[in-house]
């Protein structure tokens, strides 16, 4: 591949990065300061990029120069920030997470996978009882801000402002047609953080955790129902309105590990969540596409439970809901 081509290739990964519903010459000149048209030049390869030019696009649009040159180096590239209790903001970490939603739902063409290791994190969302435990459990036990070491989780003191950014990224995932693959073990770990804050009276209330278990029973049934119907709608949707289409797996055996992917159009993105809340993503096409194999490969080796299998999915959601009206029972209130 000569210096033209190679360029040539630049922008139209570049172009693949960008919605369709907007102009990927008016972007790429805003961002490099020239006319359209000199953009075009640079597109055909008239006119060669410097090195500034190369540097600030590579970095804007998370483009790996030994990918695009096709050097095999067995590296992959990943981005993402790393969570630090200095400068740590919950709001603009949901805020982030709601501008990444937003951008792969942006594309005529989405698919979102989700292997299911834990309750995925846009479900949180279903109801401000269980946005609040999650928060109080992500900032004092996983990340341990010391300004949560002995604060008690209170549903009434959640802000507001949180909660609403968290639904709308919810909101956003369920316009997406999603693939979820669940184990017994997906909800057990939520029941286990439940009941070690219950044990440790880590609670305002017993009346607090008590919510927290009626919270989650009734995401249980909306979620079935979604899985009866094969698609998303609100919870407050009477009506119960379609909007994306939803595909839930069950195996037994395999324990995922909360990974996920957003496919758009023909680009895909791989995100890998570590270390507690904190979260990288790579567009590598050699790893994305390893893992679209690995998750269908997965889903072959499950059981469909969303529209067929009726006596699997109420099985699996009848087991649930027993492990939780179990934990309600056991509340010294």
């Amino acid at each position: 591949m000569n210096a033209t081509e190679l360029q040539q290739q630049l922008f139209a990964t570049i172009k693949s990065k960008i919605p369709d519903h907007l102009s990927a010459p008016e972007e790429i000149a805003k961002m490099l300061e020239v006319s359209i048209d000199s953009v075009y030049r640079r597109m055909r390869g008239e006119k060669t990029i410097t090195l500034d030019e190369l540097h600030m696009l590579c970095d804007h649009y998370k483009i790996s120069l030994d990918q695009l040159m096709n050097i095999q180096t067995d590296a992959y590239l990943f981005q993402g920030n790393l969570l630090e209790s200095k400068n740590f903001r919950f709001d603009t970490y949901l805020t982030g997470t709601l501008h990444n939603m937003t951008y792969f739902n942006s594309f005529k063409q989405n698919e979102f996978y989700y292997l299911c290791k834990d309750l995925p994190f846009f479900y949180h969302f279903h109801s401000k009882e269980l946005a609040a435990f999650k928060y109080y459990f992500w900032m004092g036990t996983l990340i341990y801000f010391p300004e949560f070491r002995n604060k008690k989780v209170s549903v009434e003191e959640y802000p507001d402002s949180f909660f609403e950014i968290g639904k709308k990224t919810m909101d956003i995932y369920y316009q997406m047609n999603t693939y979820e693959l669940w184990t017994p073990e997906s909800i057990n770990s939520t029941i286990r953080q439940i009941d070690y804050y219950s044990d440790g009276q880590m609670f305002a209330t017993p009346k607090d955790a008590l919510k927290v278990y009626e919270a989650l029973e009734i995401f249980l049934n909306h979620l079935e129902k979604q899985a009866e119907l094969g698609y998303r709608f609100k919870p407050d949707d009477l009506e119960r309105k379609p909007m994306g289409k939803f595909y839930m797996y069950f195996n037994e055996i395999v324990l995922p590990d909360n990974s996920m992917m957003a496919i758009m159009d023909t680009n895909k993105i791989a995100i890998m969540p570590h270390t507690a809340t904190n979260y990288m993503m790579t567009r590598d096409i050699t790893y994305c596409d390893n893992y679209y194999r690995y998750a269908q490969n997965l889903m072959k080796r499950s059981t469909l439970i969303s529209q067929v299998s009726e006596k699997e999915r109420v099985r699996f959601f009848r087991t649930m809901r027993e492990k939780v009206q179990n934990r309600k029972h056991a509340l010294k209130l």
